[in-house]
Order: structure tokens, then C-alpha cells, then sequence
């Protein structure tokens, strides 16, 4: 799967978001540094969904599998 990282720039340097995943964003003074940011807001978007769907199933039976989309 590929995201898409759209990025603007502004005095103080860069601002970024994922298309896909509301909620991604970040900031950075270089454009480098933006998309490193954008990394790690990703990961960390993903992970607080997971914990929160965890939570909501606990004690439930349930079914869990990868799921793969195609490019």
C-alpha cells in the first residue's frame, strides 16, 4: 500500500498530512525533516487505531486476519 504525503510550505518551513489517513499531519522546518515528522505521526496514527479497536473487542470472539490491497 502506498500513502499519499502532501506537503505545503510557509515561513516557518513545512506542514504535511496524508490524504488517506485523517489525522497524519505534522510540521517541520525543512522539508526533510516534515517528512521524517509525517513518518512517525503515521505510525503512531496506526497504532492508537489499533489500541482502540483492541479495547473495543476484548472479551469478544472474533475473527483477525492481514488484509492486503492492491496498488
Amino acid at each position: 500500500m502506498t500513502l499519499t504525503a502532501v506537503f505545503q510550505e510557509f515561513p516557518e518551513g513545512y506542514v504535511g498530512f496524508v490524504e488517506e489517513l485523517p489525522g497524519a499531519n505534522t510540521q517541520g522546518k525543512t522539508l526533510e525533516e516534515a517528512r521524517e515528522n509525517l513518518v512517525e505521526a503515521v505510525e503512531m496514527v496506526l497504532q492508537a487505531n489499533r489500541d482502540l479497536a483492541e479495547e473495543t473487542i476484548v472479551g469478544r470472539e472474533v475473527i483477525k486476519e492481514e488484509l492486503k490491497l492492491a496498488s
